[in-house]
């Protein structure tokens, strides 16, 4: 039985408008109507895999659990981690909370925002590899390169090894990203793979390998574990230990130093997405070589990504050439696509001037559902808020506003003070300003309704919590 280690806590600023630090890449639906999450964790399931460990941050615990619970799958763990500290802390968090319960216990540790269209023939590799796994190696995937990428690392395989081999070969070492000088040489040599920074091991094996050459993060690691709390099903690795602790990669802690390590070859197909110009290659390219979204229209266009992410938004190509353009409703991405690399350049421009869009996501998604701001005065704003079935949003009152709810899909469950009462569809309810209010969905279908806030101030602190059912403070 395999493990899917699955790590979800990044916040990738390439793929800028649509990833952002509130909704990163691995959550959006940029391939197919699956999130790159979803299609992760429906991949590494089935005949011999056991349900995934999640490894994920606070603000994206229940967008994990309802995404899993959209493809019908239920977590093995979800380990949240109080801060980001790179991969090597999460992997061993992983390792540790797994060879408590199996040492032997194989784990596939895996990023969850690539792309592998072959999920079949990917799991097939997976078990070609899981001999070499039990056997005490440390496993890493390599992929076949098609060009001379400069935006991954390498794998140089020894003297000898098979590049194109169905069973795991020795490795000689890890090559970091290259210029296009160096990129081309490696392709010509034809001895070397991407780094996928996907890694196939036993629990005790890792743990070893973390005793040999990082033993100073096991004693953090092991603290944050045996201190965690459990929380709504969620396991809170322990925020003292855990922010102590060095950001780094395992590539750098672990596998640049260990010396039982093998490389999986894999050629049929795989992209990191990271960046627009992935994004436009993976998605097939007409005859023209252009990608338009189902809001989007090229015209007289060449080798072009055209999106649109927005219903209400069409956007427009007239006589483009290798140029990238995606729209959301509150930002607008145009580069060439030699330039993917530098949307974070952008990010980092925005955050300086202090532009929300750098890193919050025009829709707020929360443990019951999602909102969204359609208007905001300097005395008011008006949202969209979707509630999930059966879901609640806290008891709660404000300082400063008062609101209006009208709804306009479902019915609504409203606390009001000491009165409860359902309002449905094209009705409406006060709340006056310092009311202990709720509303929840008590029906089977989603309930929307547009919330119209005036007051003195309208930001998301200004609510008081007395009762939520998500343990939130």
């Amino acid at each position: 039985m395999i493990h899917p280690i699955l790590l979800c806590g990044g916040s990738g600023t390439r793929l800028w408008p649509l990833s952002r630090k509130s909704y990163p890449k691995q959550f959006a639906k940029l391939m197919g109507e699956e999130s790159l999450f979803q299609a992760s964790a429906r991949r590494l399931s089935g005949a011999g895999f056991a349900a995934p460990m999640i490894l994920t941050g606070d603000p994206f615990r229940f967008i994990v659990t309802e995404q899993l619970a959209a493809i019908e799958q239920a977590p093995q763990a979800i380990l949240i981690e109080p801060e980001g500290r790179n991969t090597a802390p999460a992997v061993l968090a992983a390792a540790l909370a797994l060879e408590a319960k199996d040492p032997e216990a194989l784990m596939l540790v895996a990023p969850s925002d690539h792309v592998i269209p072959d999920a079949a023939g990917f799991r097939a590799t997976i078990e070609a590899a899981a001999p070499a796994a039990a056997d005490g190696r440390l496993v890493t995937f390599g992929i076949t390169p098609d060009r001379p990428e400069t935006g991954y690392g390498y794998l140089e395989l020894a003297g000898g090894a098979d590049p194109a081999a169905d069973s795991p070969q020795p490795l000689a070492r890890f090559v970091e990203k290259p210029d296009a000088e160096r990129a081309a040489e490696m392709l010509a040599a034809g001895n070397f793979l991407w780094n996928a920074g996907i890694f196939l091991f036993a629990a005790k094996t890792i743990v070893a390998a973390y005793e040999a050459h990082a033993p100073e993060l096991l004693a953090g690691v092991r603290a944050a574990l045996e201190s965690a709390q459990t929380d709504l099903g969620f396991t809170r690795l322990a925020p003292e230990p855990w922010t102590a602790l060095p950001d780094i990669s395992i590539d750098y802690a672990i596998m640049e130093k260990a010396d039982n390590l093998a490389v999986m070859p894999y050629g049929a197909g795989w992209s990191d997405l990271g960046g627009w110009d992935a994004v436009w290659l993976e998605s097939g390219p007409d005859d023209a070589g252009n990608v338009t979204s189902e809001h989007a229209t090229a015209i007289d266009c060449r080798d072009t990504l055209l999106r649109s992410e927005t219903p209400e938004l069409e956007l427009v190509g007239i006589g483009l050439e290798d140029i990238m353009a995606v729209a959301m409703n509150d930002a607008v991405l145009v580069a060439h696509k030699s330039e993917a690399q530098r949307v974070k350049e952008a990010v980092s421009a925005l955050k300086e001037r202090g532009a929300k869009q750098a890193t919050s996501f025009p829709v707020d998604h929360r443990p019951w559902g999602w909102f969204e701001s359609l208007v905001i005065g300097n005395r008011f704003q008006v949202k969209r808020i979707h509630v999930h079935p059966g879901a609640a949003l806290s008891l709660q009152s404000h300082y400063h506003r008062s609101e209006h709810w009208i709804v306009v899909e479902g019915t609504a469950r409203v606390t009001v003070d000491d009165e409860v009462k359902l309002v449905t569809e094209n009705e409406s309810v006060y709340l006056p300003l310092g009311c202990v209010h709720r509303m929840e969905n008590p029906g089977k279908v989603p309930m929307v309704l547009i919330e119209v806030q005036t007051g003195s101030y309208v930001g998301e602190d200004d609510i008081v919590r007395y009762e939520d059912i998500y343990a939130r403070s």
